[in-house]
């Protein structure tokens, strides 16, 4: 266990997302501290893991990534995702991730990914969600908007893609989903927020928190 907790800067652009994660690791603050939170400018100050949080992100063919990995400041790039095919855990280490981390983890179990990645280790954990998704049940569980709705990670993250102009095509090629998958995950989030057209749906997430936030937090 390192001597000084590590230092994380967590990148999305929902605070849903950011201050759920933040309020996970909140316990071991003597292990792990969260110092930035945001993905629209980079990181003002050193940091020793770039917590990547792909929701209503590009999974890892993304320039966002790619600057990640090109700024020193952000010491180790790890990916925290719902996403664990082997192919794209595969491709983040390639790229230079040192962490493909799934949001299946406990809070310890990622405290122990972060320490050992701040360590020097490269480290994939977690388990893909299936194509059931079901909602975890843990005290720790991760917010995201829509949570409150009923909608699954999957589904409010397509419904967020939908709620920013992408189509079909492109919310699945962004996923990694195919797009009868994205289609079936529409279909369910439709009947849980009870609309029938995307216009109905785009209404929908702007007033429910679909549409990313501009902000940034600093030395938390």
């Amino acid at each position: 266990m390192p001597s000084e907790p590590v230092r994380i800067a967590l990148l999305n652009d929902y605070d849903v997302v950011v201050h759920g994660v933040r309020s996970m690791l909140e316990p071991y603050r003597d292990r792990v501290v969260v110092v930035e939170m945001d993905l629209q400018v980079p990181v003002a100050r050193k940091v020793d893991i770039a917590l990547y949080d792909t929701f209503s992100q590009a999974q890892v063919d993304t320039a966002d990534l790619d600057g990640l990995l090109a700024d020193e400041t952000n010491g180790a790039v790890a990916i925290y995702t719902w996403n664990m095919q082997p192919d794209l855990a595969e491709q983040a280490l390639r790229k230079g991730c040192r962490g493909y981390l799934g949001k299946s983890l406990s809070s310890v179990e990622l405290v122990e990914a972060l320490e050992a990645i701040a360590q020097g280790e490269t480290i994939v954990a977690g388990t893909d969600m299936g194509p059931q998704e079901p909602i975890p049940l843990r005290p720790e569980a991760l917010k995201w908007p829509g949570a409150d709705a009923g909608l699954t990670p999957r589904e409010s993250e397509v419904l967020a893609l939908i709620t920013q102009g992408l189509t079909n095509a492109d919310i699945a090629s962004r996923s990694y989903l195919s797009i009868n998958s994205v289609k079936s995950y529409i279909r369910s989030a439709y009947r849980k927020i009870g609309v029938e057209r995307r216009s109905q749906a785009v209404r929908w997430g702007l007033e429910n928190g679909m549409l990313p936030d501009v902000g940034r937090v600093v030395g938390l």
